[in-house]
């Protein structure tokens, strides 16, 4: 911390303090004006930090390039954000989770394009067809967040329109995914599947095996 933190810190304690504590001085309405504008200044320039750091850890060399192979794939979001996620840490049959690839290398994350989000699902391994199981890692795989339509983030996990299986919904445009064959089209206006990102295992992680498969984003037109 630096010496201008730490004078920003001490100096918002110490007015917490005087605040917290039934002293005449702070009776004085102009006093306590003044108090309360140098919390206020403490705070902003605390949460001004903090955007400052978020923002640095987003321009990391590496962080908006496309999940390579050897990375491992860390929780989004979440109170386990930014931790390596397990193949115990998810649940068979869903519901997915959202993750970010890291380098193995470096701890960059790659957050640093919302196309690198990716959903990560548990799924009964005999459910799936041959050209899903070759990408998956007993029964996980994972898919792009982002809608093949318009772009937007898909969310939804729950009953197809067309079957009895969950399926991959973006609520946009009501696109339905299903991950158990390659995350093809079920139902909505989209016209293409999900990209796909290979999956295997390495020391207890999960491990990207290979670059998506097929094209991140909404459909071109």
């Amino acid at each position: 911390m630096s010496e201008s933190d730490r004078s920003a810190t001490t100096s918002v304690e110490c007015i917490s303090a005087e605040l917290a504590t039934p002293m005449l001085s702070c009776s004085d309405p102009t006093r306590r004006a003044l108090l309360l504008t140098a919390l206020a200044t403490g705070a902003y320039m605390a949460s001004s930090r903090s955007a400052a750091a978020a923002a640095a850890d987003e321009d990391q060399p590496g962080s908006d390039e496309r999940p390579q192979k050897a990375d491992v794939l860390v929780f989004s979001e979440g109170e386990h954000a930014g931790e390596v996620i397990k193949p115990q840490d998810l649940k068979l049959g869903g519901p997915p989770v959202q993750a970010w690839p890291r380098d193995s290398k470096t701890s960059v994350v790659r957050k640093g394009s919302r196309l690198n989000e990716v959903l990560v699902v548990r799924l009964d391994p005999a459910e799936l067809d041959d050209e899903t199981r070759s990408r998956a890692a007993d029964g996980i795989v994972a898919y792009s967040a982002i809608c093949s339509y318009a772009g937007c983030p898909v969310t939804g996990w729950l009953k197809g329109a067309a079957g009895d299986n969950d399926v991959f919904k973006c609520f946009c445009h009501n696109s339905e995914f299903d991950p158990r064959h390659s995350a093809e089209v079920v139902f909505g206006p989209a016209l293409r599947r999900l990209a796909a990102l290979p999956l295997t295992t390495a020391g207890g992680s999960l491990t990207v095996a290979a670059t998506f498969v097929g094209k991140v984003g909404q459909q071109a037109g």
